[in-house]
């Protein structure tokens, strides 16, 4: 939880990291993935941050649009697209561990746009850590 006397100004964070690279595309291990950019959230939301996954808007989104499969022609149109069209309306990026050019482009537009990159929670103003 956030600690009034310590508060600081809350951030919109985009949480990036791998979600389906390294997974083969297998729905378990992306779920997986999933996972670990959510555990990361829930420490910022603890901290008074506002976490955002692009994965949380681009999945349903996907879905609607009838995606059939990782990799079709609409998860193409919008899986990537969500995060890079969130970032202009983010404070900071927290960047978790694993390899991702998805994340890795995040980083890379963050900084061009003179974001701050966080790559440990413990970093990221009023966090913690904390177990999920």
């Amino acid at each position: 939880m956030s600690n009034p006397e310590t508060a600081v100004a809350p951030m919109i964070i985009l949480v990036a990291g791998p979600y389906r690279s390294g997974t083969g595309d297998d729905p378990a291990r992306m779920a997986d993935n999933l996972r670990r950019l959510e555990e990361a959230a829930l420490p910022l939301f603890r901290a008074g941050h506002i976490p955002l996954i692009g994965e949380w808007l681009a999945l349903p989104l996907m879905a609607v649009a009838g995606s059939r499969a990782v990799g079709d022609a609409v998860y193409e149109e919008i899986a990537y697209p969500v995060a890079h069209r969130l970032l202009p309306r983010c404070d900071a990026v927290l960047r978790i561990p694993g390899a991702s050019k998805g994340a890795d482009l995040d980083v890379k537009i963050a900084t061009e746009r003179g974001l701050p990159v966080y790559h440990r929670l413990e970093d990221v103003p009023g966090c913690t850590l904390q177990a999920a």
